[in-house]
């Protein structure tokens, strides 16, 4: 009979390793080698039952702490004064862990495992589907599987676990995100596993990096468990007329210099159409005004919008005929510019 490796050993851990690393091991190595993940491997189903059984010893403190002193030897009845009463030899089984041996010409072994804590680890490892008597079968997988936690083998009804949700990108432009929209896509149907095309709705107010999700559209569940979802991840195309900060709007409006000076009115285009909007008398380059309530709109509210800012840029004259600029040198002569510019040009 071949000599059992060392537990530490077959959870790649070194001994004196934490019931952390220990539990952290075993969740790894629990999901690679499930047999319901393996099927028809016997060198996996082993694989498991090896590290299924170290899992059970080391992962319960009592068990651990004679593993710690005497080895196997602490279960196999050769350690001196281990069994004594037991008529087993050794510690004849544990309240977690018992029914060594026999059964079937003594080629397999049936491991029983008692409380909680292996139940939770499998559903971690294998989703929230996977419930007591989740696993069916008996000996035909080599053991009879783990009693209350474990219900027999792996059979037919197997696990319960729920698809992941897929991603994927979707392109929409400014105004579409603006205004909201319906667009087509083509994807394949986790289901029947062909392409179809379908209408996505995609919100008005949506901004680049937020999703929209299409349920059940993601990777398809297995054993009866739900397909995941598909979330299109939005990227949302520029203008080169108008930038976008959350429910803001921002432009450039080119004034007059005389419109500037004097006062008046300015156009300014919007996602709403097209407003005139009052240019006070003195007004700067880099002035914004605010025009409430044309930005786009709240995801969350409809009924509320952010704001349009129309920042200002004066257009100085070119080319001007030679009474405009007699004109301008009044205009400036008048303001009480004249004597400081003279003394700048002759500097």
């Amino acid at each position: 009979m071949a000599m059992k490796r060392d537990y530490y050993e077959v959870l790649g851990l070194r001994k004196g390793a934490s019931q952390s690393d220990i539990k952290k091991a075993y969740r790894k190595m629990a999901k690679k080698y499930h047999p319901d993940t393996n099927a028809g491997d016997a060198k996996a189903e082993e694989k498991f039952k090896e590290i299924s059984e170290a899992y059970s010893v080391l992962n319960d403190p009592e068990k651990k702490k004679l593993y710690d002193q005497f080895g196997h030897a602490a279960f196999d009845g050769s350690a001196a004064g281990a069994g004594a009463g037991t008529g087993q030899g050794g510690f004849g089984g544990f309240d977690g862990f018992s029914g060594f041996g026999g059964g079937n010409g003594g080629n397999y072994r049936e491991y029983h495992f008692e409380g909680s804590d292996m139940d939770d680890i499998l559903k971690d490892i294998f989703g929230s589907g996977f419930s007591s008597g989740g696993f069916s079968g008996g000996h035909s997988s080599g053991y009879s599987g783990f009693s209350d936690d474990f219900s027999g083998g792996f059979g037919s009804r197997g696990f319960r676990q729920d698809g992941a949700d897929a991603t994927a990108d979707i392109d929409v432009s400014f105004n579409e995100a603006a205004f909201g929209c319906d667009k087509y896509i083509n994807i394949k149907d986790p289901s029947t596993g062909k392409n179809s095309s379908i209408k996505v709705h995609i919100p008005a107010g949506i901004d680049t990096g937020q999703s929209v999700r299409l349920k059940g559209r993601g990777t398809p569940g297995t054993g009866g468990g739900k397909n995941g979802d598909l979330l299109l991840k939005v990227r949302v195309a520029g203008r080169p007329d108008m930038k976008r900060k959350g429910m803001d709007v921002y432009s450039t409006i080119r004034v007059p210099f005389s419109t500037a000076v004097l006062g008046g009115k300015a156009p300014v285009d919007t996602l709403h159409g097209r407003v005139m909007c009052r240019i006070a008398p003195g007004t700067q380059s880099g002035t914004k005004i605010r025009l409430k309530d044309k930005g786009i709109v709240s995801m969350k509210d409809p009924s509320k919008r952010g704001s349009h800012y129309a920042t200002v840029e004066i257009e100085v004259p070119k080319n001007i005929s030679e009474e405009a600029k007699e004109k301008l040198k009044e205009f400036e002569d008048l303001c009480g510019n004249g004597g400081q510019n003279g003394r700048m040009s002759a500097a």
